[in-house]
């Protein structure tokens, strides 16, 4: 998303497992490859930083997310899987490093 080759790693918040995204060139590589993504908001009148941030979450699986989702009502938002996470990672942060 940024252009460079990176390795993501995060934990599940709901399960301490271990999950890790390596890109390399367009090539993503996720472990585990049933990971996906929690992506949402605590509110909408705050900054991005303090509505979104706790509110992105690595999951080793499906079944995580929706546990740690139904546990924190107050933060709205969906669970996506791999190809739309990173798909939203390159239009959010995709020009972060450019010069124009």
């Amino acid at each position: 998303m940024l252009g460079k080759d990176a390795v993501i790693s995060s934990a599940d918040p709901e399960t301490g497992e271990r999950v890790r995204v390596t890109v390399t060139g367009s090539a993503a590589d996720w472990e585990p490859a049933a990971a996906v993504v929690f992506v949402g908001r605590r509110g909408c009148y705050g900054t991005a930083a303090l509505d979104c941030c706790d509110a992105l979450n690595f999951f080793a699986g499906p079944d995580s997310a929706h546990t740690w989702a139904g546990r924190h009502p107050a933060m709205r938002g969906e669970i996506i899987g791999r190809r739309r996470a990173q798909d939203l990672g390159e239009q959010v942060f995709g020009r972060l490093l450019s010069d124009g």
